[in-house]
């Protein structure tokens, strides 16, 4: 008999993957570069080319077995070496190739650090708005997901409410920063709160409360933001990473979780993730792509256009009388929609060929988000479509 959960979660389908299908099948009828699809985070700027020549050296010289072969459990030692060194030298801390668990993307590096951490019935807590797989991605370990509601003047966290949420059953708290979906980065005043806070409810509770920080956009930060990281000031910390969006690299799968070497355990936990791996599937990610990523670690893909495309949109956005808290980093934006049921105003921007998605599925009501990793000329095209549908409909 199939299991009844999944077959359940059909009807669930994600709401980001139902616009970008509709907004390909509209590109068949109209020509794709008619519609402003700004529906999905996929990074629009190439890899570095510094990337490119080093995988075609590496196939032309190094050991094929090295290259395609199985890597350790927890990662190649000389790759999780090279990454322990560049954080310490970017973030001033301490850690060591046995602090490094390589993963397939952050996604893989959640699913371990949540089940390292958490136990089945306990609860972890998010911030909205969230990036909706968090959903999946705790609930399906047998802990419970609680959302924290929205700050929605500044996208900062709402501290009233997590005191309050932050219950002797809190195992861990998962934060990204900078934010998918409103592209708001936590300051150091932030950070440190948090910090501060968990550390008096650990003492309170007699058990530690582990910090998750889910990191894949921490190298898309724009001039002149405050973006710390958070394991500097937290030491019961995991920090999870992707090289999806500093190097273009979505498909290649690749990152990694770091644990905090003045964590509870550190230096057993990433062996942990090795046996987690055995039940989860995420086991040794591509052999390649670690030794690749390894030799560029202080690089990444030209990330300006997003600056650039975040600028035009909030300028224009606002001027159209868009409510929108300046983002901070990322690829994506998140105004308020000039009605209260985002998804009535999804549906309506499809009649102008814009694909934006509803908040409800961040964990928000009555805003949108778009994702802006697309060329500067749409950008610049699609605006407008924006004046037309305010006009018309608004």
């Amino acid at each position: 008999m199939i299991v009844q959960k999944y077959k359940d979660m059909l009807q669930g389908k994600s709401v980001i993957r139902q616009l970008s299908e509709f907004a390909t099948a509209r590109g068949k009828e109209i020509g794709y570069e008619n519609v402003f699809d700004y529906s999905l985070g996929n990074p629009s700027v190439p890899v570095p080319q510094e990337f490119t020549d080093l995988m075609i050296k590496m196939l032309q010289e190094k050991d094929p077995m090295e290259l395609h072969g199985y890597s350790q459990s927890l990662g190649i030692p000389s790759v999780r070496e090279k990454v322990a060194a560049s954080l310490n030298k970017r973030f001033g801390m301490n850690y060591t190739g046995n602090h490094i668990f390589m993963t397939t993307g952050a996604a893989g590096a959640i699913a371990h650090a949540l089940r390292c951490v958490s136990e089945p019935g306990d609860e972890v807590i998010t911030f909205a708005p969230y990036f909706p797989e968090y959903g999946p991605y705790v609930n399906l370990t047998g802990a419970k997901l609680k959302v924290v509601p929205a700050d929605t003047k500044s996208f900062q966290i709402n501290f009233e409410a997590f005191e309050e949420m932050l219950t002797e059953k809190v195992a861990a708290v998962l934060i990204n920063t900078p934010n998918n979906p409103s592209g708001i980065v936590y300051s150091t005043e932030t950070i440190k709160k948090l910090a501060q806070i968990m550390e008096e409810k650990q003492k309170k509770y007699g058990h530690d409360i582990f910090l998750i920080s889910d990191e894949p956009y921490r190298e898309i930060v724009f001039e002149g933001v405050d973006a710390p990281y958070p394991s500097a000031f937290y030491d019961n910390s995991l920090s999870c990473y992707s090289f999806s969006k500093s190097l273009s690299l979505p498909g290649e799968r690749i990152g990694y979780v770091a644990v905090n070497p003045k964590c509870t355990d550190a230096d057993i936990i990433s062996v942990m993730c090795s046996q987690i791996s055995r039940g989860t599937g995420h086991n040794c990610p591509p052999s390649i792509i670690q030794l690749a990523v390894a030799e560029v670690l202080d690089l990444t893909a030209d990330l300006s256009v997003y600056e650039t495309n975040m600028n035009i949109l909030y300028q224009e956005l606002t001027s159209l009388g868009f409510e929108c808290v300046r983002p901070g980093g990322t690829f994506y934006i998140f105004p308020k929609a000039p009605e209260a049921d985002a998804a009535a105003f999804s549906e309506k921007a499809k009649k102008y060929d814009l694909i934006v998605v509803p908040s409800d599925t961040f964990g928000v009501e009555g805003y949108f988000r778009l994702a802006y990793c697309i060329d500067t000329e749409k950008v610049e095209r699609s605006l407008g479509a924006f004046r037309k549908l305010m006009k018309e409909m608004y």
